[in-house]
């Protein structure tokens, strides 16, 4: 009996049992949207055993240098594609997971090519795909990304890329991302306090520490300057970055460290001149920011 790998999911069924579930679910008291359950975290899987494992495994999922020298010479497009994925991703809900993976997808298949596609928002939109299907329960549909593309193509053309995708990945697509390492590094923060090596750190502090860590690490994915970066690199540097903004500065660090959270710093100035209107207050203000040895400040930033 010959076994096919490929995925043969069929839109319109799917539609149609969401729409049946959808009706059902007022007369069972649900308000709508789909409960998920999500497993607790495990400090068992936590620790230098699991860091140095997904420190030795990130190296494989690494672009080739020859892409990253070309992308770095001409970033535009594919920081577009970038944004527009992590905008879809917003949109649709998707896990804090989704986007990184897939713009790992994204730059792993262009280094492998190294030629854009034809329709380039396919193939980012076939990303997102494979990702949402990798680490969500309930991935996003076909239909919804091309909606989200204008139909700019078809949910037969989404799977046809799809394919093409895992072909040339060879079926290796759970990549190591930023995203992986900041529960660990925040977890180690929190045996720091706890041990008494600083003051504790409330459940409050620590929930804003992690959004404003993923926010930075989803924001150097974006930023073409960060892309030769490990991801424990980024990882490191958003967290170091957040820590530096919730508090008053921080003690020394590495240098390696220090240089990429400036970057992070740097790169985070330059979003918010870029995307937000100001006035002459809200220049001094960013005036102030900009003086030397003072981290930004992420309590004043509506991530």
């Amino acid at each position: 009996m010959s076994v096919s790998l490929w995925c043969e999911e069929v839109e319109e069924d799917q539609s149609l049992d969401r729409a049946q579930t959808e009706l059902r679910a007022p007369a069972q008291g649900h308000t709508g949207g789909s409960a998920q359950l999500r497993a607790a975290w495990d400090p068992t899987v936590s620790g230098q055993r699991v860091i140095q494992r997904l420190l030795h495994v990130e190296e494989r999922y690494m672009p080739s240098m020859l892409y990253i020298t070309l992308v770095q010479r001409d970033p535009q497009q594919r920081e577009e594609l970038a944004k527009w994925a992590l905008e879809v991703c917003c949109e649709c809900g998707c896990d804090e997971a989704v986007f990184p993976l897939s713009v790992s997808l994204l730059d792993r298949f262009l280094s492998a090519s190294l030629v854009l596609p034809v329709s380039p928002y396919c193939l980012t939109a076939a990303c997102i795909l494979i990702a949402s299907k990798l680490t969500e329960c309930e991935n996003v549909t076909a239909d919804t990304l091309c909606a989200a593309a204008e139909y700019s193509f078809l949910p037969s053309n989404l799977r046809e890329m799809e394919r093409l995708i895992l072909a040339s990945l060879r079926w290796d697509t759970a990549a190591v991302t930023p995203q992986d390492f900041l529960p660990h590094f925040l977890a180690a923060v929190e045996e720091r306090a706890a041990a008494g090596e600083r003051d504790a750190a409330p459940a409050e502090l620590l929930s804003t520490l992690r959004r404003h860590s993923d926010t930075l690490a989803a924001m150097c994915v974006c930023d073409s300057r960060f892309l030769g970066a490990p991801p424990s690199l980024v990882a490191a540097a958003s967290l170091n970055s957040a820590l530096r903004g919730l508090s008053d500065g921080g003690s020394g660090q590495l240098t390696v460290l220090q240089c990429h959270s400036e970057m992070v710093e740097f790169a985070l100035r330059q979003r918010l001149r870029c995307g937000l209107p100001q006035g002459p207050a809200e220049k001094d203000a960013e005036v102030e920011a900009e003086r030397a040895g003072t981290p930004t400040d992420m309590t004043e930033i509506d991530f």
